[in-house]
């Protein structure tokens, strides 16, 4: 692409929806936001309040999880709702929005992958657990989780303040990532970390899944538990998957339908983006007995307290 076929206002075509499509779409975007993060900040919020789960490794790395989960469908919805009512957004203002939501979205299969590690820690190495997943080792991992996907993010952000003028930071544009970050080389190199991070992270699940299925033949309860567990990791690390497949998947309904480009858009977006956000609330919010119990007394406001935290059900 010709840099210097680009329009002094950085813009590139854009095509213009009726009123009524726009509000449609983002009355439904604003709602499932609304109602996903609602369920999450529960989530967060029965975390915090009781002792027994902020000193617990797997629920730290869960709610860990949910917190990306709230950062990327709010700044999802606040690009296409401001998208939608200015149509163009200030560069820097874009790229902010858009690093952060890649950093919540490159977080999440790492920590899916190191909450298949805890399982199978807790399952193979029983006596060991409570040495090797510790609060602090699991707030040291969670940093590295960062650290690994500053790799993925922050080349782009150098590349765009070492190549762009200063006028282009201070331009509008629609905000998309392609529009923003337009350096030659960052789809190849997006390519070579995707499929190193995805290799690295399915090789874990695998591992830790065939293992724990080991163990699990033994009949015992917790580790067929543990092995379900791992298969809704993978399950929710295929749909984050989705995400790598969001051009393949327009550019497979724009050739059966030639004439639906924003409404494909649209409903790609809502599959890749909002819907995988579903399933993190089910695999502890409503899955785990001991999340679920507490859950269900902060959200209906029932007595409940962390007096008798050894108490087995």
């Amino acid at each position: 692409m010709n840099l210097s076929n680009i329009s002094r206002n950085f813009t590139a075509p854009v095509i213009r929806e009726t009123l009524q499509g726009v509000i449609i779409k983002n009355v439904i975007t604003v709602v499932l936001c609304i109602s996903i993060n609602y369920v999450n900040s529960t989530l967060v919020h029965t975390f915090i309040k009781h002792q027994v789960f902020n000193m617990n490794s797997r629920y730290i790395l869960y709610i860990h999880l949910v917190i990306n989960d709230i950062i990327l469908l709010t700044l999802f919805t606040l690009i296409q709702v401001v998208g939608y009512i200015v149509w163009t957004l200030n560069v820097s203002l874009c790229m902010t929005l858009v690093l952060a939501a890649v950093f919540a979205t490159i977080n999440n299969p790492l920590t899916l992958a190191v909450m298949a590690v805890e399982c199978y820690v807790a399952i193979c190495f029983p006596l060991r657990h409570t040495q090797i997943c510790t609060v602090k080792k699991t707030y040291a991992v969670i940093g590295v989780i960062w650290m690994l996907s500053s790799f993925y993010v922050l080349p782009d952000l150098f590349i765009a303040l070492a190549t762009e003028s200063v006028e282009f930071f201070h331009s509008r544009l629609v905000c998309r990532t392609d529009n923003i970050f337009r350096n030659p080389g960052r789809k190849e190199r997006r390519k070579i970390f995707n499929i190193v991070f995805l290799i690295g992270v399915w090789l874990t699940l695998f591992y830790t899944y065939f293992r724990i299925l080991v163990t699990a033949q033994a009949a015992a309860t917790d580790a067929k538990k543990a092995r379900n567990t791992v298969l809704l990791h993978g399950f929710q690390l295929l749909l984050c998957m989705l995400t790598y497949a969001y051009y393949l998947m327009i550019d497979g309904l724009l050739f059966l339908f030639p004439n639906g480009i924003m409404v494909i858009r649209f409903a790609v977006s809502i599959l890749i983006h909002i819907l995988p956000r579903l399933i993190s609330p089910v695999v502890y919010g409503l899955r785990d007995k001991t999340f679920r119990k507490y859950l269900k007394n902060d959200m209906f406001c029932t007595t409940s307290s962390d007096t008798h935290p050894q108490k087995k059900s």
